[in-house]
């Protein structure tokens, strides 16, 4: 008889752990992390892993302690004979560094996919990873989840008239149009010349938003300086209104007062990072969790996925 599995979660991202295992239908695993006075931290499982399924839940985002906390994790229950060590991580942090773009750099990316192999991982689950062809970095299974499994329920719920989608650069116009094919709607792109990184020197729009309710989509928003210039832009052009959806809200530097003081009047967001502010009344958070926690009972019930995959 299989035996049931186990939930433990990182320090960081314990709010999402413990609705994922509402949703799944038990507490969290009992894990304590002991902290030296240096500042170093050592995790320590208080329950026997012994010939079971462990779901470790932690998001990748930065600080660096967060990664090295599953790593900490993988390794102790690899240690402690864990049978399956399925990390789940919502936010797959250094995705962004998924080739080398110019001589001398690393692919970060495939680094930390190597990292959590050494580390024993067994299988990883996330969700809308950066570059799809992350998933060929590891020699290990990937359950790569998408948010538009939840996101277009929300969309459909708007009930918008004159809808149009939109992608904030050309990288995502992938993504784009398969919201726009699922939701029969037209499609719009932004190109954008950065001259460094988070910063948009120059944007332009390929489409006509004239009159139409535009909703930008894209897999994460950092610094809000694309997603904000892309709305204003498309109000520019006779938008009606402007929304975003976006799976994970990093939010770094000023990305907060840019939201609050642009054009969008909301930004839908998941809950794989949590917010570092909430009086920021446009940005909207829809709960990834019921999603990740109905994945974990198939993949421990070894049944499909398949349809989880919307568009």
């Amino acid at each position: 008889m299989e035996q049931p599995a186990l939930l433990f979660s990182t320090r960081q991202s314990k709010v999402l752990a413990e609705k994922i295992a509402k949703h799944y239908g038990q507490k969290l695993g009992k894990i304590e992390f002991q902290e030296f006075s240096d500042g170093e931290y050592q995790p320590s499982f208080e329950q026997s892993v012994r010939g079971s399924r462990v779901f470790l839940i932690g998001s990748t985002f930065t600080p660096d302690i967060n990664l090295m906390e599953m790593l900490l994790m993988c390794d102790a229950a690899k240690r402690a004979s864990a049978k399956n060590i399925t990390v789940v991580i919502p936010y797959f942090g250094y995705a962004r560094q998924d080739r080398k773009d110019k001589p001398r750099v690393p692919i970060g990316a495939k680094l930390v996919a190597n990292l959590l192999s050494a580390a024993g991982a067994t299988r990883v689950m996330t969700m809308d990873l950066h570059a799809d062809q992350i998933q060929g970095f590891f020699e290990i299974p990937v359950d790569h989840i998408y948010a538009s499994t939840i996101l277009v329920e929300h969309l459909k719920r708007s009930n918008l008239d004159n809808l149009t989608m939109a992608s904030p650069d050309m990288g995502g116009a992938k993504r784009a149009n398969a919201y726009a094919k699922y939701m029969h709607t037209d499609i719009v792109i932004c190109y954008k010349e950065r001259k460094k990184a988070n910063s948009v020197e120059n944007m332009m729009l390929i489409g006509e938003v004239k009159d139409r309710n535009v909703v930008l989509i894209d897999d994460m928003v950092d610094t809000a300086g694309t997603i904000t210039k892309a709305a204003d832009l498309m109000i520019e052009k006779g938008a009606r209104s402007v929304r975003a959806m976006a799976t994970h809200a990093v939010l770094s530097g000023n990305a907060y007062d840019r939201i609050a003081n642009s054009a969008l009047e909301q930004l839908i967001v998941t809950d794989t990072i949590p917010l570092k502010r909430n009086d920021v009344s446009k940005i909207k958070v829809v709960s990834c969790a019921p999603l990740f926690a109905e994945v974990m009972h198939l993949v421990h019930n070894k049944e499909s996925i398949s349809n989880k995959f919307v568009i």
